[in-house]
């Protein structure tokens, strides 16, 4: 039995994938504790972990971030993904690192598992010499040789041109990330470590073991990743018993071509694709099935058509079999979900990471990149027809979903974890 201490950021979109990594590792006879928010308590509890919660590190809403990082109010585009560095991942660190030191001093651990935006959790393994392996929950980002860099939304270069920018902004993409070292310095300083000019990516990537969720074809199949990494997959539990708590409108589906049209669980101003999607599929012969991203929120803000049903969150596991088309603001676990039941996606990505998701499953031929996360109900529209009636496109979702299924999942990941904590005892 190998005694793991796994983190992640109090996202909903980071903490269930790696509680679904804790429950394979739980199920294998390990020990596991889960650092992460308290609103997540029930979810670490449920995979057989235990949880330690954000004490020194201000805990937060990831629905509400403004009320305890105020500098992102009104931020949108890169300036919000900075800005979401800085103050919520890089600033939060040291006072991580007095939280994981804490747990450390009560009961050491053998291996440390992270998600790829704790950077506490990094410089702990820096400052402690413990060993420390990363799973990947959002897109891969590693400095690669091919392809435009990662996080600019663009699909690698197919003539001499377009290959000509990607190897020109591969050369300046370290200054575009020059804005985050002082901030890095400055938690490496508060936290007892030397100054290093490190960017984010190797200050939060482990140089042991990472692994991806994800596969190749949604790197742009890259071939210069490094040996200790590895793909596995889409990271969920596996499914629970047939949901009891199903909404009202539930039999609606049936014989139905269903649409499910979602903003994820960041940036949920529901007027920036839901509205223009509901435009968009109003009057048509679909069933819309709309997720407003916010438990026991079910209802918009404005008037819904005759043929949308709305809840704050649904059950995957029951909706995505019967599902024929989803139009999404690009979260990557929900497009990872998608995907593995080979549904083709219409993707507003706006912000963050999603205009490199939208990148990344068009570049693999599995859905349409609208190319804004505001679209008008006609691009929604164009996007939908496309995604509906290409059978390139279905057929590109389903290789897809044979090759997440190939990876192993949350099982693979654990059996590579297990063996990582065997050669770090060594």
């Amino acid at each position: 039995m190998a005694r793991f201490l796994m983190t992640a950021m109090p996202f909903t979109g980071h903490v269930l994938p790696l509680c679904a990594v804790a429950q394979a590792l739980v199920a294998r006879g390990h020990d596991v504790r889960f650092y992460t928010g308290g609103a997540f308590r029930a979810r670490v509890e449920a995979s057989g972990a235990v949880h330690v919660p954000w004490r020194e590190a201000p805990d937060f809403d990831e629905n509400d971030l403004r009320a305890t990082f105020p500098r992102l109010e009104g931020r949108k585009g890169l300036r919000q993904v900075f800005l979401n560095l800085e103050d919520v991942m890089i600033d939060t660190a040291p006072a991580q690192v007095a939280d994981l030191q804490a747990e450390w001093d009560r009961e050491p651990w053998d291996a440390l598992v992270t998600d790829d935006t704790s950077i506490g959790a990094a410089l702990f393994a820096d400052r402690s010499g413990c060993p420390r392996a990363t799973v990947a929950v959002l897109p891969l980002n590693l400095t690669s040789r091919q392809g435009p860099p990662s996080g600019m939304g663009l699909r690698p270069g197919r003539t001499p041109l377009t290959k000509a920018r990607d190897a020109a902004l591969r050369g300046i993409a370290p200054l575009a990330m020059r804005p985050l070292t002082k901030p890095i310095v400055r938690a490496r300083v508060a936290v007892g470590l030397p100054p290093a000019t490190l960017t984010f990516e190797q200050t939060v990537l482990s140089p042991q073991r990472i692994l991806a969720s994800g596969s190749p074809s949604l790197d742009f199949a890259r071939t210069d990743r490094p040996a200790h990494l590895d793909f596995v997959g889409l990271l969920a539990a596996p499914p629970a018993t047939a949901p009891t708590d199903l909404p009202r409108w539930w039999g609606d589906l049936d014989g139905r071509t269903v649409v499910h049209v979602t903003q994820g669980t960041q940036n949920i101003d529901p007027t920036d694709l839901i509205r223009p999607a509901l435009e968009a599929l109003a009057g048509r012969d679909v069933l819309m099935v709309v997720a407003t991203g916010v438990r026991g929120r079910n209802e918009l803000p404005f008037p819904v058509p005759a043929n949308a049903r709305v809840a704050g969150f649904l059950p995957y596991d029951a909706l995505l079999p019967r599902t024929d088309v989803v139009i999404t603001n690009g979260g990557w676990g929900g497009t990872l979900t998608a995907l593995s039941h080979g549904i083709p996606l219409v993707i507003a990505g706006g912000d963050l990471d999603k205009p490199e998701i939208a990148a990344r499953v068009a570049w693999a031929g599995a859905g349409v990149d609208l190319r804004t996360g505001t679209p008008t109900a006609a691009r929604v529209a164009a996007g939908f027809e496309r995604a509906l009636t290409d059978r390139t496109m279905r057929d590109a979702a389903a290789r897809v979903a044979a090759e997440l299924s190939s990876l192993g999942g949350a099982p693979r990941a654990a059996e590579l974890l297990e063996g990582f904590a065997a050669r770090a005892g060594r």
